[in-house]
């Protein structure tokens, strides 16, 4: 026998929505904006939702519309960020003008003039939420780890062009070498961000170029 599914209820969201579509994306979009440069500049735990509605200029009850909580938000953050990020990496690690490794130091020199246009206060936000993880809710741990291993993936598929255009050894391991950049480069933007150099990334760079696996 034939049931009627019943219509299901929209879930009922806190806070006060904004008036029409686009001032809804445009609201959103704001929040994330805003979370992105406070948190790259001051860390999760110590960053509060006042803060960050101030300086989005939106709100609270708009806050509350979107997420449920500063958890959540973080959440929304890590995805956002996650994107973006991987959107920088596929226009520097597929420029198809530049041979493979090339693109990579291509992407290294772009992240070295970023820290200098920012004054050295803003790294990366899943570095510097992967070093306050201690103190953060245990549901960002997947969501960081996935994050790195797309970017990872990414720098990979990246190797193994230049593997196969003879750059780097037949039996290079390319998915090590991709994890072996992301480890060290975290660390390289930690003491560039303290010592307000980027020495920590040009020795990163030369070293990790000169340890690679060639023929």
């Amino acid at each position: 026998m034939e049931t009627i599914a019943q219509p299901v209820k929209p879930v009922r969201r806190r806070g006060r929505p904004p008036k029409n579509r686009q001032s809804t994306a445009e609201t959103r979009e704001l929040l994330m904006r805003a979370g992105l440069e406070i948190l790259t500049e001051k860390g999760f735990a110590t960053a509060g939702i006042d803060g960050i509605l101030r300086q989005a200029g939106v709100p609270k009850g708009s806050f509350y519309h979107y997420f449920r909580n500063k958890e959540d938000f973080g959440l929304a953050l890590i995805d956002y960020y996650g994107r973006f990020f991987a959107h920088k990496l596929d226009h520097h690690l597929k420029a198809s003008d530049l041979s493979p490794l090339d693109r990579v130091r291509a992407f290294i020199d772009d992240a070295a003039d970023g820290m200098l246009r920012y004054n050295f206060r803003r790294g990366c936000l899943i570095g510097n939420l992967g070093q306050e993880m201690a103190a953060l809710p245990e549901s960002f741990r997947a969501r960081l780890q996935a994050t790195f291993e797309d970017w990872q993936d990414r720098f990979a598929a990246c190797l193994e062009e230049a593997k196969r255009k003879g750059d780097l050894a037949p039996d290079a391991d390319t998915a090590q070498l991709a994890s072996f950049f992301w480890i060290g480069w975290e660390g390289a933007v930690l003491r560039a961000k303290l010592e307000q150099t980027t020495t920590p990334l040009t020795v990163f760079a030369q070293y990790y170029f000169a340890g690679l696996p060639t023929k």
